[in-house]
């Protein structure tokens, strides 16, 4: 403990000497304080501090004041090095064992907040802190007493709240960093101004070879920080946009080349200008494939195109130009694409045209659920309006009732 002492001072002097004390401590840093007096004392609801509050050192000075002022004016202050909030859980025996509590002393006293330290420390300080107050009560000394420390023994580090939604549940867990920002698209510019992008966080293109496909992921020669594609071949107008990637040991083949061909025209019926890929097409020492992908491929000119899976093979959206094509022993497949071929303005991409329908399969079984609910309820609701009840009633002294045939 660094000190005990008998103090007599005013409220003022007080609040003084406890600026003092939390001046050499860092504003993030917490220490507890607790406070009692030998005959009692309580702030008002009004004026007590809300549950997890930070109390400021003026707020410190008014809270003393008003203390001192109905409380006795002997202070006594129990001050140790180190102290924390968070963790007194450990030590406190708040889970039933109160015998093995390293502030028992402290506990009959009464205090208003709790605290954390090593626990051989802080039982040898509740040790001292009960001699004390048994030497003022065997005195019969009033006073008030205050238990707080130069430095938290511990410092927990506050997530903020984004960070929570993140990372889910994290308890007892590490701090999750924030996620890596994605890389920047490939771009090809013409005459100084860029006219096309493409992101995609895989790429693979398989070949069937004895019996089996081998895939291979262009994705890292062709994304990433530090990396510069070769686009020798690609070019772009208001019509026409190709883009050419360009590789080398792909597959062992030498030379390899990936290109996407896009075109866009006016479409009367829309009233608009579209742009559809017309070509993919991947060429092998001196062989080609080629991929038509027109028919699934398509946004509006000013858009860009987002797809989360485009592939030749699963729910395909390209498709081999003949049966006949190279094609047909090719697969290739982007994972979460964006490409945009025309009305690039800068770096990124305009608003992207996303390839999901509006009506997804979830939607539809909604809709039809929905419909044979109402249907059902119709039906209820129809049949229980048809009910009739009985307007003639037989009674058993008189004579029968007849009912005629044409009722």
């Amino acid at each position: 403990m660094a000190a005990v002492g008998t103090l007599s001072y005013n409220g003022r002097k007080m609040f003084l000497v406890f600026m003092c004390v939390f001046a050499a401590v860092n504003c993030d840093d917490k220490v507890p304080l607790v406070v009692w007096a030998s005959d009692g004392f309580a702030l008002s609801p009004a004026n007590a501090p809300s549950s997890g509050h930070t109390v400021s050192v003026d707020e410190l000075g008014s809270y003393l004041t008003r203390a001192l002022s109905t409380s006795p004016h002997n202070l006594l202050l129990f001050l140790q090095d180190k102290l924390s909030v968070e963790d007194f859980t450990i030590y406190g025996g708040v889970f039933g064992n109160k015998q093995d509590s390293a502030f028992r002393n402290l506990e009959v006293c009464g205090w208003a907040d709790v605290m954390m330290s090593a626990k051989e420390i802080l039982i040898g300080n509740d040790e001292v802190i009960g001699q004390v107050i048994s030497i003022m009560k065997t005195q019969s000394v009033p006073y008030t007493a205050v238990f707080t420390a130069l430095q938290p023994s511990r410092v927990v580090e506050e997530v903020s709240l984004a960070v929570q939604s993140v990372g889910s549940r994290s308890l007892l867990q590490s701090r999750r960093g924030e996620p890596p920002a994605p890389y920047p698209p490939v771009e090809f510019k013409e005459k100084g101004s860029s006219c096309i992008l493409l992101w995609a966080e895989k790429l693979v293109v398989s070949q069937y070879r004895s019996g089996k496909w081998e895939r291979y992921d262009l994705a890292s020669k062709t994304f990433g920080e530090g990396v510069t594609p070769n686009l020798d071949g690609s070019s772009c107008n208001d019509t026409h946009s190709r883009l050419v990637l360009n590789y080398e040991d792909v597959l062992s083949f030498r030379s390899f080349r990936l290109i996407l061909v896009m075109n866009q025209r006016h479409y009367k019926v829309s009233a608009r200008r579209w742009f559809a890929m017309e070509l993919l097409q991947l060429e092998y020492d001196g062989k080609k494939a080629s991929f038509n992908g027109s028919h699934d491929i398509y946004a509006p000119a000013e858009y860009s195109y987002r797809c989360a899976s485009v592939s030749s093979s699963h729910s395909p959206q390209l498709f081999p130009h003949s049966a006949k094509d190279n094609a047909n022993e090719w697969q290739i497949s982007f994972h979460d694409l964006q490409i945009q071929g025309f009305n690039v303005a800068g770096k990124d991409f305009s608003y992207a045209s996303d390839c999901a329908a509006f009506f997804t399969p979830g939607i539809w079984m909604g809709l039809v659920t929905s419909l044979l609910m109402m249907l059902v309820l119709t039906y209820g609701l129809h049949m229980i309006m048809q009910l009739r009840t009985m307007d003639r009633f037989d009674d058993p002294k008189g004579p029968a009732i007849s009912v005629p045939q044409t009722e």
